[in-house]
């Protein structure tokens, strides 16, 4: 085979492979920079959980830098977002006020802290690993 029609084969393969590849592309600091409103934590193995009414939960993503409001409590560290995975930490510095949703609030922080995987669905931001999933709008 002449090495013009084996540029020419490989250039096809790659273009199918490519072309048949429907996997997301992983979300850019662009489009996850911005404050984002909490709607839900589902921890591993539990049944998904509302924000709880009348507390505020947020997540502010800038730079290398995250902060939280957690209901009366916030929370700030560094996030690292390096394709689909964004790592919240290694510790976020929280206060600790007894807020009367502090069950919520626990489980919140624990799965927003260490490695999550990022997607971006119909204006929703949802952050899921082994501990669970988080979903946020804006």
């Amino acid at each position: 085979m002449s090495a013009l029609r084996w540029c020419a084969s490989i250039l096809v393969v790659t273009s199918v492979v490519v072309a048949c590849d429907d996997s997301p592309a992983s979300p850019t600091p662009g489009q996850i920079t911005g404050t984002w409103t909490l709607l839900s934590i589902q921890p591993a193995g539990q049944p998904v959980q509302p924000t709880p009414s009348g507390a505020s939960y947020s997540l502010t993503l800038a730079g290398d830098r995250l902060s939280t409001r957690a209901d009366c409590n916030t929370c700030s560290g560094a996030f690292v977002l390096f394709g689909p995975t964004l790592t919240a930490g290694p510790a976020l510095a929280c206060t600790r006020a007894a807020c009367r949703t502090i069950v919520f609030e626990n489980a919140y922080t624990t799965l927003l802290a260490g490695d999550s995987t990022v997607a971006l669905a119909n204006g929703a931001l949802v952050l899921s690993s082994a501990r669970g999933v988080l979903r946020f709008t804006r």
